[in-house]
């Protein structure tokens, strides 16, 4: 299981629901530490995907962030107020 350590908190909401995150943390951590396990569906197969590879090479753990879809969560330090969704599908890119 995931665990943190002591450190400042930061709150963002996935899917509407409230999220406290530790200063500095990637989404994708953030998500893990807070039980979620899937943050996208795949556009062929519309399966449940998760972080994987923690490392920005995987793509597994494309999210929305504050309106912009393709993010990868691992990437992408959380701040206050942001809002992130699940991505569903295939993203237009343009």
């Amino acid at each position: 299981m995931f665990r943190r350590f002591d450190a400042a908190s930061v709150a963002f909401t996935f899917e509407g629901m409230p999220v406290m995150a530790a200063a500095g943390e990637t989404v994708a951590a953030a998500l893990l530490a807070a039980g979620v396990r899937s943050v996208r569906t795949t556009a062929v197969s519309g399966s449940a995907r998760a972080p994987w590879c923690m490392m920005g090479v995987c793509f597994d753990c494309l999210v929305e962030i504050d309106g912009v879809a393709n993010r990868q969560g691992c990437m992408v330090v959380v701040s206050p107020g942001m809002v992130v969704r699940r991505q569903v599908g295939a993203k237009d890119l343009g």
